[in-house]
Parts: C-alpha cells; structure tokens; sequence
C-alpha cells in the first residue's frame, strides 16, 4: 500500500502514478523504496518496487516519460542491503529461469539502488528474501519429484529410508541402487548430510 505522507511529497506522486499504470489487474504493489533528492541531483529519482508477482524499477527520464525494467520473482538470484548514515542501497541479481526445475545460467542481470529511504529500502528487501526463499523451495520439490522420477520412483518415506520390506529381503543391487540415489540427492543439495547418513544408516540396516 501506498503511504500517503510520501506519495504527497512534490513530483513523488505522478512518479506513482506511472507505477501504478504499469502494474497488471491480479498484481498488488506489496512495497517501494524511492531515492533520497540528496541522490538524484543529475536525475529525476529512482523507484523500485515489490509487486505480488515481481519487482519493478522504474526510471523518470529528465525530458519526461519513463522507462520500466522488471525480474520476475522466480528469476531472483540474490539481494544485497546496506544501509547507511542517511540511505540505503540494495544490489539484485537476476537470471533466467525457464521454468520451475532450473535456475538459468543466461541472460543474468544485475541492478544497482542508492541512496534509497531506509525503512521503504528495508521492506523492499524483506519481500525479495521472501519471495527468494519461497521459490528456492518451489524448485527444490520440483527437483526432487524429477529426480524421484528419473530413479524409478525414489521415496524418502519408503525405499530410500529402508521402511518398505524387512532386515535381510532387500537384494543387494537394490541398497546398491538406493545409496546412489541418496547421493545424488545429497550432491543436488536436494537434502542435507544428516538425512544423507540416516537413509544410509537404514538402507544398509535393511540388508
């Protein structure tokens, strides 16, 4: 939401309203951070926003007009902030990604904020570790559900954990099998050392 005390501040209002022209029907704008004037003597100031589906920067040419720049959230590759004495910077890094399994290695981007207000800075920042965090987990499942498919069907709750079947019925190309695939797990960080070693511990047990 908007703060009106901001949005009332000279220029800053139509400076919005362009935002808010380029935003889709189903998008809400959840947070934005402008520059500080002290930043932009040479040029109109700078917005970046968080929107429900991506984040928007926004640049206000001197002679009018203004030009749009986006990453969609699942693009997000890192978000860097620094605050200071009398602003704050934020540093964004963006890929590709094609689609929800992959991070793309191309068309990477990166986008620089100085001298924005620190508490709009600030909640810029919390959205993009958000929506970072949520998306990072949206591609682990998916990786895994790939690699479960890849292996035949690998469950963590069944074979890999060594629950289906009892000690002494398993053949021994099959722990063969469920210990590379645990630790093709483990290399794509698709789970961590501790459960790595206690589905080895019962895949081994189950011999």
């Amino acid at each position: 939401m908007i703060e009106a005390a901001s949005a009332d501040e000279p220029g800053l209002k139509r400076a919005l309203d362009c935002l808010q022209a380029v935003l889709i029907p189903t998008e809400t704008l959840e947070a934005w951070a402008v520059e500080r004037r002290v930043f932009a003597l040479a040029h109109r100031r700078r917005i970046v926003a968080a929107t429900s589906g991506r984040l928007i920067a926004l640049t206000r040419p001197l002679l009018g007009g203004y030009a749009v720049d986006d990453i969609r959230w699942q693009d997000l590759e890192d978000v860097k902030l620094k605050v200071g004495i009398i602003g704050a910077s934020l540093a964004i890094r963006a890929g590709k990604a094609s689609d929800l399994a992959t991070q793309g290695a191309s068309a990477k981007r990166e986008l620089h904020f100085e001298g924005l207000r620190k508490d709009q800075a600030q909640a810029v920042y919390r959205i993009c570790q958000s929506q970072d965090q949520s998306w990072r987990e949206k591609r682990r499942i998916r990786e895994l559900e790939e690699l479960r498919a890849k292996s035949g069907g690998l469950h963590l709750s069944t074979s890999a954990l060594g629950g289906a079947g009892t000690s002494g019925d398993a053949p021994q190309g099959d722990v063969v099998r469920r210990l590379q695939e645990a630790k093709q797990m483990l290399d794509a960080r698709l789970i961590s050392d501790a459960e790595y070693e206690a589905i080895k511990a019962r895949i081994v047990s189950s011999t």
